[in-house]
């Protein structure tokens, strides 16, 4: 490996950086579209089984196993304060890497892989209050509307001080 190598891996890591583009996983929820940045999402999978866990927030929909790995699961229509809907044919879980640890979120459906311009991505508004605002990102203008950009991070981060702590002991 010659002492050039490093150097041109940080530039291409510039140039990429550079290039204003990002991609994000799109999915819905109700009737709204949301994303998260693709290097957060591990893996989608179908609805399966889970295992309930007692005295944890409704929205921790409980445990389920992923290849050996005991992970929990968030039911993200809860967790906005959306009624419970029943699973669909396209439901799924979404299995994201937070705060260094693997949590599956479910969603009402996976849209598609975007590559979007960070032109295209709008601060929220001020005017947007409530719970929530803190876990918005952004707003992406897409040609069919808007995509509520989610920072995932602090949107399941704090709930690992409450519900998880029992969760991991489990895993």
């Amino acid at each position: 490996m010659s002492s050039t190598d490093p150097l041109t891996r940080v530039e291409q890591k510039r140039r990429h950086e550079g290039s204003g583009t990002m991609q994000l996983v799109s999915f819905q929820l109700g009737q709204e579209e949301y994303g998260v940045g693709i290097t957060k999402v591990q893996e989608i999978i179908l609805m399966g089984e889970i295992t309930r866990v007692p005295e944890t927030p409704a929205y921790i929909k409980g445990l389920i196993n992923l290849r050996s790995t005991v992970i929990p699961i968030v039911d993200l229509r809860l967790r906005f304060g959306l009624p419970e809907q029943a699973p669909t044919e396209e439901t799924r879980i979404m299995v994201v890497n937070v705060c260094g640890k693997t949590v599956g979120i479910v969603v009402d459906a996976v849209n598609e892989v975007l590559r979007i311009s960070r032109d295209q991505i709008a601060p929220p508004p001020p005017t947007v209050a409530g719970v929530g605002r803190e876990y918005l990102t952004g707003l992406v203008r897409l040609n069919k509307g808007l995509l509520i950009l989610l920072d995932i991070d602090k949107l399941l981060a704090e709930d690992q001080g409450s519900a998880y702590p029992a969760m991991d002991q489990v895993s």
